[in-house]
């Protein structure tokens, strides 16, 4: 996957994707570590946002859902760990 910058809000944002991927196990160096490194992309079937599966570099399989919000610019939405294929 090609980008040139990943979003992310304040730590302490409680409302922010940081916060939120927490809430699912995962820390920052997981989910971008996914995206440079993605098995499979696809689109989200629950959002419609495009989505890369890959594993974090403990060996969990996760699912990273982000918005394209400029040409090489994404904000990863949520991310969690699914099953392999």
């Amino acid at each position: 996957m090609r980008f040139l910058a990943i979003l992310w809000d304040e730590d302490e944002e409680p409302d922010g994707n940081v916060q939120h991927i927490a809430e699912h196990g995962l820390l920052i160096e997981d989910v971008e570590f996914v995206l440079e490194n993605p098995t499979s992309e696809g689109t989200s079937k629950s959002s419609g946002r495009p989505c890369c599966f890959g594993f974090t570099p403990d060996g969990d399989y996760v699912i990273v859902v982000y918005e394209l919000v400029d040409e090489g610019i994404i904000y990863p939405v949520t991310a969690h760990e699914v099953p392999e294929p």
